[in-house]
């Protein structure tokens, strides 16, 4: 009997990916959509917003979730545009505005000096957590919750090219060399793109915890 995890979005293109992703790594778990209530991310960092999406599905669904929240951290920026990545570029969230935006404020940064990661964090909490039902800022308030709660970082180097190239991907992929890549991330297959990415690494790390504690 297969054990069943909710995956805490309503993208169903990212559903479709982490199935690809996790499928192998997690046999006997079978990963569901999810159509409930969506926390405000207002957390501070990536962690905190994927626990915080993981926390949400898991109290409103009873089941075990998994969540993750991810961006483009850029070095001469600080780690900008991080958490605000799908809205660096104005309220409308859009991959042209976010990207033409983080261009310009790199136009006059050298080649050597444009060093970026593509970062994740993916969160599984089971339900019954106290955290889930309040809301805590780190959900890891002693030994019996850190047992129901976890979360794992995954980061993509590379670089921020000067102008977008590729048709493939979404977001900043055009602008985005992955390191040891003449190409940039949008000129990558998918199969690909899910060999090297950073969900692919912070799932693939999250995957040992999910089999300890739903199989």
């Amino acid at each position: 009997m297969s054990a069943t995890l909710v995956l805490a979005s309503h993208n169903a293109h990212k559903l479709t990916e982490l199935r690809r992703i996790l499928g192998p790594l997690i046999p006997g778990v079978e990963l569901i959509g999810y159509d409930g209530p969506e926390p405000i991310e207002n957390g501070l960092s990536f962690a905190e917003n994927a626990l915080l999406k993981a926390r949400a599905a898991a109290a409103h669904t009873g089941l075990p979730a998994i969540a993750d929240d991810s961006g483009i951290a850029v070095h001469v920026l600080g780690g900008c545009p991080g958490i605000f990545s799908a809205r660096w570029g104005g309220p409308a969230r859009s991959d042209r505005a976010n990207v033409d935006l983080l261009l310009w404020q790199l136009t006059d940064v050298g080649d050597d000096h444009r060093d970026a990661g593509f970062v994740c964090a993916a969160a599984l909490v089971l339900p019954g957590d106290p955290a889930s039902e309040q809301g805590g800022a780190d959900g890891l308030n002693g030994a019996e919750e850190a047992s129901l709660e976890v979360c794992k970082l995954g980061v993509w180097p590379g670089r921020v090219l000067r102008e977008p190239r590729g048709a493939e991907g979404f977001g900043y992929d055009p602008v985005f060399q992955p390191e040891h890549e003449e190409r940039s991330a949008a000129e990558l297959s998918a199969a690909e793109k899910d060999a090297l990415s950073h969900r692919t690494r912070a799932f693939s790390a999250l995957a040992p915890e999910i089999l300890a504690r739903l199989t």
